[in-house]
């Protein structure tokens, strides 16, 4: 099986290849020309398996070439230092409702899950395609992506990593996770913009041929963490396994009953991993998308157009404050079947901001399992208020916005189906807005929003954070997004 660019399949290369490259020659993204396929009798037998078992498993089908016991090796070592056994728990939170707790690894977020095994997968790969450069990993992050990648990637033999966030668009703790970052080989720049303009800037720096050939002289290979990296997104897909496993193992539903989940998402691979989950044989019904006030997927989901000009907005769930949803892409040609016409709406992206898939691929899409729901600032420190004073649990911004989602999508349509709430975010990361949607005091700075949330919950602050205020900022530029390029190149190269 290959892989081929969403913009241009004549473009293939191996499971290798896309994980060295991150982003196609074209600027499209990767895909699996074929889809693995999971029989009943293998999901059954992943039940009472351990996570990393379970990643093995799922991660040998998504990146052919790479074999079981190397993968398997990495999942051990990538998730050795998660705080919780099952490393993604489930939480029952009663009336047919769970969350998927991803937030137990380093940097106390989902994107942990893959980001710590994306190094394993990276440095496997260079030696798969015969690299002998160094691997320049650059990284746009409205938060959480920026963190879990430092933490996975410092101080790593062979590699550089660059991370851009929106300077001012970030929570506190956010921030001080990036700035403090050690480790030799690491780079933190905030940009004057929003996550967009980073994200944009990003993708420039890696369709700039000429800078390309500048860095490859120097012995400088480019490559990305974000979910454009198929090695990023795949990981991603085994913990939708891992909560069907758990649900088989406490008996909450039987071998092929079918489940919803529901995913707080900005950029659309979180909730393009459940698809990919769902196309190889997990028994999924529903994929529910839930955004905050900036809902162009919920508008492009009911509408089918795609419109990226409207106000961007600062929310109490910033890693979901994107209007530019990369992992959209994936979805259009997995559903649309063309690369042409992937690659057209990609330029219309661009040039005037929007794109109209027409009323059939938008009714495919909903014939695919995808629903669409939005929660505001209101709705979501409502959902704080209610899920602690009424289930005794704290659930962070992001977490709130899925289940708001959940609860609006159960009321419309009458379903009771069991459905996990993906909870990406220690509420902890997010202690001020926490604090605030409970009807508590404002405490200061962000840590002494930790200390504060600590004090009313009862619940310790998690040791990843718990000693960021005593370290060191080492990294303070700001630059504009015209300056991001020449910025990285002049690090890269010094």
């Amino acid at each position: 099986m290959g892989f081929v660019s969403t913009r241009d399949a004549s473009h293939v290369t191996d499971a290798a290849g896309a994980v060295l490259r991150g982003l196609a020659p074209d600027g499209g993204l990767f895909v699996p020309q074929e889809i693995p396929a999971f029989t009943a009798e293998e999901i059954a037998a992943m039940a009472g398996e351990p996570y990393n078992a379970i990643a093995a498993r799922v991660l040998e089908r998504f990146l052919p070439g790479f074999d079981h016991g190397e993968l398997a090796g990495f999942a051990e070592a990538a998730y050795s230092g998660f705080d919780d056994p099952a490393v993604t728990p489930l939480h029952a939170l009663g009336g047919g409702l769970w969350t998927l707790e991803l937030f137990h690894g380093p940097t106390c977020a989902f994107k942990d899950l893959a980001l710590q095994m994306l190094p394993y997968l990276l440095a496997a790969s260079v030696k798969k395609c015969g690299e002998d450069h160094t691997v320049a990993i650059l990284v746009a992050t409205s938060g959480d992506t920026g963190k879990a990648a430092l933490a996975g990637f410092s101080d790593v033999p062979g590699t550089k990593i660059g991370v851009f966030y929106p300077d001012g668009g970030v929570s506190d703790i956010q921030r001080a996770q990036m700035v403090t970052q050690e480790g030799a080989n690491v780079q933190v720049l905030g940009v004057r913009g929003n996550f967009d303009d980073a994200q944009t800037g990003v993708k420039q720096i890696f369709s700039d041929g000429a800078l390309s050939e500048r860095l490859r002289r120097r012995g400088i290979v480019l490559s990305s963490a974000n979910s454009i990296n198929w090695g990023r997104l795949a990981p991603q897909i085994a913990y939708y396994y891992a909560a069907y496993a758990q649900l088989l193992t406490a008996g909450a539903v039987r071998m092929g009953e079918r489940i919803d989940f529901t995913v707080p998402t900005g950029n659309f691979g979180d909730i393009l991993a459940g698809y990919y989950a769902k196309r190889s044989g997990l028994p999924v019904e529903r994929l529910i998308c839930a955004s905050n006030a900036n809902n162009v997927l919920t508008d492009f989901l009911r509408t089918g157009v795609y419109d990226k000009n409207r106000p961007f907005l600062l929310t109490m769930s910033p890693s979901m404050d994107i209007l530019v949803s990369s992992n959209l892409e994936r979805l259009l040609y997995l559903v649309g079947g063309s690369d042409a016409q992937t690659a057209a709406w990609m330029e219309q992206l661009r040039a005037a901001g929007r794109y109209d898939v027409g009323a059939a691929l938008r009714d495919r899409i909903a014939a695919e399992g995808f629903a669409a729901y939005c929660a505001d600032e209101a709705q979501t420190a409502q959902t704080i208020r209610e899920t602690w004073a009424e289930r005794g649990y704290l659930a962070d911004p992001h977490t709130a916005v899925g289940l708001c989602a959940a609860a609006q999508h159960r009321r419309r349509t009458g379903d009771d189906r069991p459905c996990v709430v993906l909870s990406t975010a220690s509420p902890f990361k997010f202690a001020g807005s926490m604090l605030s949607s409970l009807g508590q005091p404002a405490a200061g700075d962000g840590f002494a929003a930790l200390r504060a949330l600590s004090a009313f919950s009862g619940q310790d602050v998690p040791a990843p954070l718990a000693g960021l205020e005593d370290k060191p900022e080492r990294f303070c530029g700001v630059v504009a997004p015209a300056a991001m390029s020449e910025s990285m190149e002049k690090w890269l190269v010094e």
